[in-house]
Order: C-alpha cells, then sequence, then structure tokens
C-alpha cells in the first residue's frame, strides 16, 4: 500500500488523518460560539458594587 509495508507508519498515517477529521469537525461545530472568560462574565451591577466597597 503506497510502498509502505510497516503497520506502524500505516497507523500513524490513520491517526493524523483522525485528527485532521476532527480537528475540521471541532472547528465547524464550535464557529463563532461566544464563550466569556470570567473576567468578561461580570455584569455591570457586580462592577458599580465593587467600586462601593
Amino acid at each position: 500500500m503506497f510502498g509502505i509495508n510497516d503497520w506502524g507508519i500505516i497507523l500513524a498515517y490513520l491517526l493524523a488523518v483522525c485528527c485532521l477529521l476532527f480537528s475540521i469537525w471541532w472547528g465547524i461545530t464550535h464557529w463563532n460560539k461566544d464563550y466569556k472568560s470570567d473576567s468578561e462574565e461580570k455584569t455591570m451591577d457586580e462592577y458599580k458594587h465593587d467600586d462601593k466597597q
């Protein structure tokens, strides 16, 4: 198969292709999701409360 006779090499190529396909799937399914960091989760009321103390 493609001049490669060692199963370890074939397995490495298959795993690389699987990782590629998984990363493409992950990128498409998580495209433009709104993930907020901890600092962005505070509301304006919490900031105002923090300033009063």
